[in-house]
C-alpha cells in the first residue's frame, strides 16, 4: 500500500487559517498520512508577492508547528528562477516512491490547469483535489473541471471545504492600512509579521 500524501502549494503570502482548515479537512477526508506545505519560490502565474520567499517558508514553519502531520518543504524556495509544478513534483515522486500525491488547490488555480507546464504529465503524477473557493460558484467550478477532465481524461475531484471569507491579500491591505488581522491567520504568524515589519506601506 503506497502511503497517501498531500501537497499544498501556494505563495502563502502570509499562511492564513484558511490554508489550515482546508488542509486538515482534506487530511481527514482522504485518510491521508501528512500533508506537505511547499511555499512557491517565483511562481509564474503569481504576480506581486509582497514577502521573500524565507519570510513566507518561515511563516509556514511556525504556522503548522502545532500538527504533527502537517509538514514544509523547501524545494521550490531554494531554486533560481521559476518555480513549477511539475517539476517539484518529478523531484517529490523521486524522493517519496512509495507515495500516492494528493496535489490540493484551489478551483481558480485547477481551472487555469491547461496553461501550466505539461498538464497531461502533472495529472499522470498525482490525484488533483480542487478545493472551493470564495468567488467560484460550485456549479461554475463543477462544469469547468468536467471539461478539464475530458480534455485530458484526467479524474480532477471538486471538495466543497467550509468556506472562510479569508484571503492573504485582504490581510496584506489590512496590515498596510495598520489594522489588526487578529484570529484570521495563526497567532504566531502575526507575531513573525509585526516582529519582522512585514507588509508595511
Amino acid at each position: 500500500m503506497k502511503k497517501k500524501v498531500g501537497i499544498m502549494g501556494g505563495t502563502f503570502d502570509p499562511i492564513h487559517t484558511g490554508h489550515l482548515v482546508v488542509a486538515n479537512e482534506v487530511l481527514n477526508f482522504y485518510g491521508l498520512e501528512e500533508i506537505i506545505f511547499i511555499p512557491a519560490g517565483n511562481p509564474p502565474h503569481k504576480k506581486g508577492t509582497v514577502a521573500d520567499s524565507l519570510d513566507r517558508y518561515v511563516m509556514t514553519e511556525i504556522a503548522v508547528l502545532s500538527n504533527n502531520r502537517f509538514k514544509v518543504s523547501d524545494i521550490e524556495i531554494k531554486k533560481d528562477g521559476k518555480s513549477y509544478t511539475l517539476n517539484t513534483l518529478r523531484e517529490l515522486t523521486k524522493k517519496y516512491p512509495d507515495a500516492e500525491f494528493y496535489f490540493i488547490t484551489g478551483t481558480d488555480a485547477v481551472i487555469e490547469l491547461p496553461s501550466w507546464r505539461e498538464p497531461e504529465e502533472l495529472l499522470k503524477l498525482c490525484r488533483f483535489v480542487a478545493v472551493s473557493r470564495p468567488g467560484i460558484s460550485m456549479e461554475d467550478a463543477k462544469a469547468k473541471i468536467s471539461e478539464i477532465n475530458k480534455m485530458f481524461k484526467s479524474n480532477i475531484e471538486l471538495f466543497q471545504a467550509p468556506m472562510l471569507q479569508i484571503s492573504s491579500t485582504d490581510i496584506r491591505q489590512r496590515l498596510m492600512d495598520g489594522k489588526s488581522a487578529k484570529y484570521l491567520l495563526p497567532e504566531s504568524v502575526e507575531q513573525y509579521i509585526i516582529k519582522n515589519n512585514l507588509y508595511e506601506e
